[in-house]
């Protein structure tokens, strides 16, 4: 098995570049709302919420974008893995309680 350098740099720079950009956007929407709710109230509480709700999704993105990549990239032992996982994810969305 020969192992493309090039592609898993690639792959790292994307999923560093999903982080650090998922993560700056929560972070601003969270403060924006914070700022928000010194004024507003309940509205700016809110946008908060819709902030922590993105560092949330944040890593389920992070494993639906893995399987993309490595869909494209035919490894399949390894998009299998990502499969499974995010099967794993959305199992444990629906099935758990409120």
């Amino acid at each position: 098995m020969k192992v493309d350098i090039a592609s898993h740099l690639r792959l790292e720079q994307t999923l560093g570049a999903l982080l650090h950009y998922g993560t700056l956007i929560a972070s601003s929407v969270i403060a924006l709302g914070l700022a928000l709710a010194l004024g507003v109230g309940a509205t700016g509480l809110r946008v908060a919420t819709a902030g922590l709700v993105l560092f949330i999704l944040l890593p389920v993105v992070r494993v639906a974008l893995m399987l993309i990549l490595f869909l494209r990239a035919r490894e399949y032992k390894f998009g299998a893995i990502a499969a499974l996982v995010m099967s794993i994810i959305l199992l444990s969305f629906f099935l758990g309680t409120p």
